[in-house]
């Protein structure tokens, strides 16, 4: 009877000893702080990881680059990317001119290893797909192409022609 009345008094003072007053440093558990000045600039400002730091976009869409860009897209994203907001593999492409700046985009298409490591928009979207994009080697010039096409077809969805111009 005394060993267990002394287990139960061992118990009882390890569980007050373990539980502290959160005051113990051994017991604080604190996060690295992040500076601004840690977070990649381009990251930032919504541009994401590549060599894509800058993009020009004209108020009229250049229907040649439209025709190349959706040439692309049925070759090369269609399998797993829908044009609606529909999400196959991947997510759809309804409305991704609006919610990502041109950089982004084009920097997924061109530098998608980097961006899946290391871009936390990226990173999420792979949490919630899933399925890492494959890298499909598209050059810059492609890349341009299919964000004149994504343009247009959010001009198209939304019936408004300023929403694709972020």
């Amino acid at each position: 009877m005394k060993n267990l009345t002394l287990i139960k008094m061992l118990t009882i003072a390890l569980l007050f000893c373990s539980c502290g007053s959160g005051n113990n440093e051994r017991n604080t558990l604190s996060a690295p702080e992040n500076s601004e000045s840690e977070v990649p600039q381009s990251i930032a400002e919504g541009k994401g990881i590549g060599e894509i730091e800058e993009v020009n976009l004209e108020e009229e869409l250049d229907e040649d680059m439209v025709k190349m860009g959706k040439s692309i897209y049925d070759m090369k994203c269609s399998a797993c990317h829908k044009l609606t907001d529909q999400r196959v593999v991947g997510p759809g492409f309804q409305g991704v001119t609006n919610r990502r700046k041109p950089e982004w985009i084009m920097n997924m298409i061109t530098n998608v290893d980097v961006m899946l490591e290391e871009d936390p928009e990226a990173r999420a979207m792979l949490e919630e797909c899933l399925t890492r994009m494959p890298n499909q080697n598209v050059s810059i010039g492609d890349a341009r192409n299919i964000l004149e096409f994504f343009r247009k077809n959010d001009m198209e969805k939304t019936g408004n022609k300023d929403q694709a111009n972020s």
